[in-house]
């Protein structure tokens, strides 16, 4: 079974008791979103669900079928729909007009950042009190994962306690790869959105002329464990020595983004490390790094980064 059939039959399954709608229609009109207007899958999906909803008369909310719910520690994808319950540890001035609300939610898992948009016209959230949270969207930007609160997100006020967790760790170990989507990267000019670009499309607003950044998604490897790590353009600076304009030229010069994150290959591959920061799903946001003294099978390590 194809990935766009399992959509269509997921898609169908949703408007079953609503709309007479078969399958291969829900698919036909996925395939014409993915193949004939090159949509990344995910935003076809939810595009052909909108427009099920507006003819079943249906808010996006009474598509929720339980299997929703989450924990902070769970959230690791950007562009993920879920349910949350959630304490408001601490709300921030908005920075745009565009922005009611934003500030701090926490179980006791971890704390995310969340935003609530002026356009959502969503009750206020208080400080301190704790929320059932539905149909939130995730999204990420530099390794650090969100929840936007959008106009289909209903609010609950709940009776009940919860105690923030601390979602702060320290891992130490040999940097053995650095993973896809590392390096010179574009994000979404837009204010709104700061996702990563593939093939200079923004999965949200199409074809977009993109702003440069830089990132590592790098692995350590403590000999018992490998832990994925995130690093913002300010850590893979003092990481790498190698600043935004200086990746930006070295990329112009060689007509190739990918000269960047060779680079970055050379200079951290086989080095010890001891990172500590908040963890958002499997990944550890590099807050601190301390370059460490080489093990004494440095070399084997070495061997085994390359070979990655």
């Amino acid at each position: 079974m194809t990935d766009l059939r399992q959509h269509a039959i997921e898609v169908h399954e949703q408007f079953s008791d609503e709309l007479d709608v078969g399958v291969d229609e829900v698919e036909e009109r996925l395939e014409t979103l993915v193949s004939d207007y090159r949509v990344p899958i995910e935003e076809a999906r939810r595009s052909v669900i909108s427009t099920y909803l507006d003819e079943a008369d249906m808010e996006r909310e009474q598509l929720s079928d339980g299997d929703q719910a989450a924990e902070v520690a769970d959230i690791d994808e950007p562009e993920e729909w879920l349910d949350l319950t959630a304490k408001v540890v601490e709300l921030w001035e908005p920075r745009a007009d565009s922005i009611a609300q934003v500030g701090l939610l926490g179980d006791e898992t971890g704390t995310v950042k969340f935003t609530k948009w002026a356009k959502s016209d969503l009750s206020e959230l208080d400080e301190g009190a704790v929320y059932r949270l539905g149909n939130l969207v995730t999204d990420e930007y530099e390794g650090r994962f969100s929840v936007k609160l959008n106009s289909t997100t209903t609010i609950e006020e709940v009776d009940e306690e919860i105690e923030v967790g601390d979602d702060a760790t320290e891992v130490e170990g040999a940097m053995v790869d650095i993973q896809s989507g590392s390096g010179l990267i574009k994000r979404c000019p837009d204010e709104d959105c700061t996702r990563v670009l593939q093939n200079g499309r923004c999965s949200e607003h199409g074809e977009v002329d993109g702003e440069f950044d830089l990132r590592i998604k790098g692995v350590l490897d403590d000999g018992g464990e490998v832990h994925e790590v995130i690093f913002d353009q300010e850590a893979t600076e003092a990481l790498t020595g190698i600043g935004l304009e200086e990746a930006q030229e070295m990329a112009k010069d060689a007509l190739d983004t990918e000269v960047v994150v060779e680079e970055m290959r050379e200079t951290v591959l086989g080095r010890y490390y001891r990172v500590s920061g908040p963890t958002l799903g499997r990944y550890v946001l590099a807050n601190e790094t301390e370059t460490l003294e080489e093990a004494p099978d440095a070399e084997g390590v070495l061997i085994k980064a390359r070979s990655l």
